[in-house]
């Protein structure tokens, strides 16, 4: 039977977060995810989507002619063939990011995968989903992200990063504000966050973190697709 995963969009942007924002990227946005985060801005991705082999999926990304790739979703990591087309295409040479939450093993993945976890903060909704055994296998090339909808979530994520150690586990520690939308563009109702106050909070706590805008809502509208 041929390998197959069913993909919801590939498109090639602007990197808007991480380590690697403001670089060309080639996205992979697998269909599909179990987490239903308040502020979720792909909510389209939860069903939306169309079968496509690994050589298929694999000759659209490399036609982009770009050599920085990140799986996304969704959650890319509940369909078991990503494995596979995230080794097939570090075979390839090419830079491999992988975008999922602490709720689903990162363990299985190929070594030469970059692993930007995103940590349910109590705000997503989704706090207790986390799977905490996934710490143990952060590396020196994971990142870590929060998203931050207010004060109370900072100060879980302040409080996490401290107790798990994650500036010393990881290569980047990343905070968020949910982002702040146009007016009646909030995203799943949930308020946008000033970054200011995210910043702010960061330097008066001396928390050794990189804060992180979603840059492609400034290149382009909050609520566009494919980009």
């Amino acid at each position: 039977m041929t390998d197959t995963l069913l993909v919801n969009e590939i498109f090639h942007s602007i990197q808007g977060e991480s380590t690697r924002a403001g670089e060309p990227c080639v996205f992979v946005r697998l269909t599909g995810c179990h987490l239903r985060c308040h502020y979720c801005d792909t909510e389209y991705a939860f069903h939306e989507g169309s079968k496509q082999t690994l050589d298929e999926i694999i000759k659209t990304v490399t036609g982009y002619g770009c050599n920085l790739v990140e799986v996304t979703g969704g959650e890319p990591l509940l369909q078991p063939n990503v494995h596979a087309l995230m080794t097939q295409m570090c075979d390839l040479d090419m830079t491999v990011l992988l975008e999922t939450s602490g709720a689903s093993d990162i363990g299985k993945c190929d070594a030469r995968v970059i692993r930007i976890m995103d940590l349910k903060t109590p705000g997503s909704g989704e706090v207790d989903r986390n799977d905490w055994s996934n710490i143990d296998k952060l590396t020196e090339q994971d990142e870590v992200k929060f998203v931050i909808c207010d004060r109370r979530d900072y100060e879980w994520s302040r409080d996490t990063i401290k107790k798990y150690d994650l500036t010393k586990r990881t290569g980047a520690v990343l905070m968020g504000a949910v982002t702040e939308m146009a007016p009646g563009k909030d995203i799943a109702g949930t308020a946008g966050m000033s970054m200011r106050d995210l910043a702010e909070w960061i330097l008066e706590d001396r928390l050794p973190v990189r804060i992180q805008s979603q840059l492609h809502k400034w290149i382009w509208d909050p609520l566009a697709r494919g980009v």
